[in-house]
């Protein structure tokens, strides 16, 4: 369904995954930017309606699809889909993805190692694939923003397929800026630590009620913490930004080996009283 303005010249994004948590709010602060945005979905079209409801109450226009990146390689044909129905396509945003059962290494069974790996590291590439062999067709250049974790910088115990997507996709957007960068296109990794969203089973608290210890910012981030990082590295004030990867976490990352979002006490503040 389309919203109003047809006809409109404006930049336009494809959000994976925006029928909530980071993905919705990417796709609302870009629309807020002066971008139409494409917005894919997995589970629920309402809430992939809702998202665009938003986006057209902000003046621009909203075109929504089904996308399952574990129906490989057929779900990357929706970013040609929805950029043929939105005109153009200058900012993609790899934001869709999933989590992996907490499961030690050794009891790893291969179709769940496949499906993470799937769904947070090939289908991210064959829609960054797609999505950059559209800018370089139309000219002009464009912006790529993978959605990764903290965990492309660090392990997690009983994580192993997780952390390897994750560390494989923050790789991955290195080697892309690197050949892109001669048609103006720049790519670029967003690594979130905990958010509340419907991942974590925080969707829609206020994070200033929910106390994290182990993080230096002491609570979870909310998801348009993480859209503003996406905004910034998808529009002209980062043109001069690319190959990089910025963690949204609250400082967690540069607690070291103190990291932990499961602390529950404040004993690193103090000095002499931690381990």
């Amino acid at each position: 369904m389309t919203g109003s303005q047809p006809g409109s010249t404006a930049p336009v994004a494809l959000v994976t995954g925006a029928e909530s948590g980071i993905g919705r709010a990417t796709a609302i602060r870009l629309a807020q930017e002066g971008m139409d945005v494409g917005i894919t979905w997995y589970r629920s079209e309402a809430d992939a309606e809702e998202t665009a409801r938003e986006v057209r109450a902000a003046g621009r226009r909203a075109e929504t699809a089904r996308m399952d990146l574990a129906d490989l390689p057929a779900a990357a044909d929706v970013v040609d889909a929805l950029a043929e129905r939105l005109g153009r396509l200058d900012v993609l945003v790899n934001n869709a993805g999933t989590g992996s059962p907490a499961t030690p290494f050794t009891d790893l069974d291969l179709p769940t190692v496949r499906h993470v790996l799937d769904v947070d590291l090939v289908g991210p590439l064959l829609c960054g694939q797609r999505a950059a062999r559209r800018m370089i067709a139309q000219g002009g250049g464009g912006r790529i923003v993978n959605v990764t974790s903290v965990h492309e910088h660090q392990p997690r115990v009983g994580a192993a397929p997780y952390c390897a997507a994750k560390g494989g996709l923050g790789l991955l957007t290195q080697v892309m800026a690197l050949e892109l960068a001669e048609h103006g296109i720049r790519v670029n990794a967003v690594a979130p630590g905990e958010i509340a969203t419907p991942m974590t089973g925080q969707a829609g608290v206020d994070v200033t009620t929910r106390e994290r210890p182990g993080v230096p910012l002491g609570r979870p981030g909310d998801p348009r913490e993480v859209a503003e990082v996406i905004a910034f590295l998808a529009g002209d004030g980062s043109g001069y930004v690319t190959g990089v990867s910025w963690p949204v976490d609250g400082g967690m990352l540069r607690m070291g080996p103190m990291a932990g979002s499961h602390m529950r006490e404040h004993t690193w503040r103090r000095p002499g009283t931690g381990a």
